[in-house]
């Protein structure tokens, strides 16, 4: 969230001329720094192989349908505006390197960041200070709706509805399977079929 802050003052301060902002700069030095906190505290997390593996998967593919879907029921505009790597198209040294960095905080870095957070920290801190001592997807419904609309408001503003179901359906993943790996793998498998639905589709305002 730093970050993305960062990257606004940082726009509001010195706008680019050259539509070259500075989320250009800043995501992928995002995605490297959480990658590195990721990888020095990977010992400190409990990532044991996926349960249920497909009913994770199903809600993974659940949620996408969801987030794309009012493109095709509501009739709602393609939303062309956003973080498109295409700014490079005529430099493939920084093309590429933006691209790959911006999949992979897409799929990689995202869902174990935010399910770490999310479904592994929060939905068990607010039912009681001494999280670790809740087993994992055990949580009051106080707990899962606070954390659905926070999961919500984080997210722009036109995905919100999508957002907020999003969030209690990856607590339910948490809840059903009682796995850390099950979660992340539901919203790593949305995260990746919106990422090929944003370069089929050049739809860069769904990142």
């Amino acid at each position: 969230m730093l970050f993305i802050g960062l990257a606004g003052l940082l726009d509001k301060l010195r706008p680019s001329p050259g539509g070259v902002g500075a989320v250009y700069l800043i995501f992928p030095l995002q995605t490297v720094v959480c990658a590195t906190l990721l990888a020095s505290f990977w010992r400190e997390y409990h990532l044991a192989p996926p349960r249920r593996a497909w009913f994770a998967a199903a809600i993974g593919l659940a949620v996408f349908a969801l987030w794309i879907s009012p493109q095709f029921i509501f009739r709602q505009p393609p939303r062309l505006v956003g973080f498109d790597p295409g700014v490079f198209s005529g430099h493939p040294r920084l093309y590429w390197p933006e691209l790959i960095l911006r999949l992979l905080r897409l799929v990689v870095v995202v869902p174990l960041l935010e399910e770490i957070f999310w479904r592994g920290f929060l939905v068990r801190y607010l039912d009681h200070e001494d999280f670790q001592a809740t087993p994992f997807g055990v949580f009051s419904q106080r707990a899962n709706l606070i954390v659905a609309v926070a999961f919500m408001l984080e997210h722009l503003w036109p995905d919100w509805a999508a957002a907020l179901i999003a969030g209690f359906l990856y607590n339910m993943v948490a809840c059903r399977t009682r796995s850390l790996s099950s979660c992340v793998l539901a919203h790593a498998l949305t995260n990746a079929l919106l990422g090929a639905y944003i370069l089929s589709t050049h739809q860069w305002g769904f990142w």
